[in-house]
C-alpha cells in the first residue's frame, strides 16, 4: 500500500532535516553546536559517528519517500530515535546541563516523532 500523501511530506521534510543535522555533529560543526546551544567538546571521532548515524537515517528516510513505501520497523525505530533525542535534550536541560534553545531546536524531532507513531498506528488499522 503507498504512503499517504503526508507521511511522504514527513520523511522528505525530515530526510532534509537530518542531512542538515550532519553538519552540525560534523567535528567542524562546532560553531553550530554552540548556537543551538549543544556541547562543543567531544572526541571528533564521537561526534563524526554521530553524524554518520543522523545522515543515515536521513538516506533511510529519503529513501522511504522516494520508493512510497516504509518498512514499519524502520519507522518504528525512527519514532523511537527521534522522541529519545528530544527527551535527552529536555533531560539535560533540566538538570541544568544545557540551554533551552537545544529543545527547542529538536521541536522538529518531536513532531516528526509524533507524526511517525501516528503513521504506525493508522496503518496498522488498515493492514
Amino acid at each position: 500500500m503507498p504512503l499517504p500523501r503526508w507521511m511522504r511530506t514527513a520523511l522528505l521534510a525530515t530526510a532534509a532535516m537530518n542531512v542538515a543535522a550532519v553538519g552540525v555533529f560534523l567535528p567542524v560543526g562546532d560553531p553550530l553546536r554552540a548556537w543551538l546551544g549543544l556541547p562543543g567538546e567531544a572526541h571528533p571521532l564521537y561526534l563524526a559517528t554521530i553524524a554518520l548515524f543522523v545522515g543515515l537515517f536521513g538516506l533511510g528516510y529519503l529513501w522511504a519517500a522516494l520508493s512510497d513505501r516504509a518498512e514499519r520497523v524502520f519507522i518504528r525505530m525512527a519514532a523511537v530515535g527521534k522522541l529519545s533525542f528530544v527527551a535527552l535534550l529536555v533531560g539535560f536541560w533540566s538538570a541544568g546541563a544545557i540551554p533551552v534553545r537545544a529543545p527547542v531546536a529538536a521541536a522538529g524531532d518531536l513532531v516528526f516523532g509524533v507524526l511517525f507513531l501516528v503513521w504506525l498506528v493508522q496503518s496498522r488499522a488498515t493492514r
